[in-house]
């Protein structure tokens, strides 16, 4: 269906108060019925709902219809980050009390950083026998041996013997579903519906979910459109599982996740903007990644950490327009989206969302906002 045929509607009527640091103010009521706890059949039958900032109206369509919302000269840039099996299962040696772990990173002298949960408290020298989360009565182990714990409660950890991670995490790791999902444990779909078509580099612990809807035909048809691709990395760290813990968002401290904008992307998006046309991030890491490689006032080449809290009164420097997924209520994500479009137009489209019945969060269903 062309997009001059579908439905548009006026704004809905709800009005939120206009104090954009209290975090109070990014807080809404969602039925538990429209969290998506699994994809759904096809990446690309997920709804759209598209939010014109110019015009104040809202449209109802589907991912597959996104080239009818895109010109030619537009560049989509996407996040090739790549989802690890990072949450890992196993016990105490000592005890053989229960013991779970979220893999972050690997340091160059061959140690991990981990979360760590378990009953009882966990002491330097300790050890951890890991086991294959999809195979527990395996007799196959990996042990860690805990070395220093930091102020945030993440250990250091080493592997008992040398051991390449990736490889290593794919042999004893899982999928780590957000908890919303009310799952155990990841099923054969979230292997391949919890992570993009082009994921490349290694290193997330969630998804970049906005990317979850493309697959490599809808692609190709934005492409067939004139629609140029370039491509950032973001890998979703910690912050994605920490809420704002402070009432005022000026107070709130962001984690540090790693990104890289290349040379080459920076080129094609100076190319795109010099032509008229749209940079449009496809998630929120992928507007992170751009907007903290502009954080000196033009984009440049970026490679290493982040801490960048996009929130009112931020000015987008490269942005454009965005295709995110609806995010939690009091979350850092959606204040960045709010930041983009307006608080008020923001809570508008959810409250619409909500009465359509749209699906929330990382399998949910997705916004485009022009």
């Amino acid at each position: 269906m062309p997009a001059s045929e579908l439905e548009v509607l006026p704004m809905p009527t709800l009005r939120i108060p206009a104090v954009t640091d209290e975090l109070a103010a990014y807080d809404y009521e969602l039925p538990e019925r429209l969290i998506a706890r699994h994809p759904a059949a096809r990446r690309d039958e997920s709804r759209l709902l598209v939010v014109d900032r110019a015009q104040g109206t809202l449209t109802h369509s589907q991912m597959k219809s996104l080239p009818e919302f895109l010109n030619a000269g537009d560049c989509l840039v996407l996040n090739d980050t790549r989802v690890v099996p990072a949450r890992l299962l196993g016990k105490r040696a000592a005890t053989g009390g229960r013991w779970e772990g979220l893999f972050l990173e690997a340091a160059d002298d061959g140690s991990w950083q981990v979360m760590s949960q378990c009953r009882g408290k966990l002491q330097p020298g300790e050890q951890i026998e890991v086991h294959p989360a999809h195979a527990p009565d395996s007799t196959d182990r990996l042990v860690l041996v805990l070395e220093e714990r930091d102020d945030e409660g993440i250990w250091r950890a080493r592997p008992s013997v040398p051991t390449d991670v990736w490889p290593a995490l794919e042999r004893f790791g899982t999928v780590p579903l957000p908890p919303y999902m009310r799952r155990d444990l990841a099923g054969s779909e979230d292997f391949e519906r919890y992570q993009t078509v082009y994921a490349r580099h290694h290193g997330s612990v969630a998804a970049p979910t906005a990317g979850l809807h493309f697959t490599p035909e809808l692609l190709e048809q934005c492409s067939a459109r004139g629609v140029e691709r370039a491509f950032v990395t973001l890998h979703v760290g910690i912050g994605t599982f920490r809420p704002i813990s402070v009432e005022r968002l000026s107070e709130h401290q962001m984690h540090s996740e790693w990104s890289e904008v290349s040379r080459e992307t920076v080129e094609r998006l100076e190319t795109t903007a010099g032509r008229g046309g749209r940079r449009i991030a496809v998630g929120t890491t992928s507007a992170r990644a751009l907007e903290s490689a502009a954080a000196g006032g033009m984009l440049s080449a970026h490679r290493g950490p982040t801490n960048l809290f996009i929130r009112p009164p931020n000015q987008f420097r490269v942005v454009d327009c965005l295709l995110t997924n609806f995010h939690l209520p009091r979350s850092t994500l959606l204040v960045m989206v709010c930041t983009l479009a307006g608080r008020d137009l923001i809570h508008e489209a959810y409250a619409e969302a909500i009465r359509e019945g749209y699906r929330f969060y990382s399998y949910g269903d997705a916004m485009l906002i022009l």
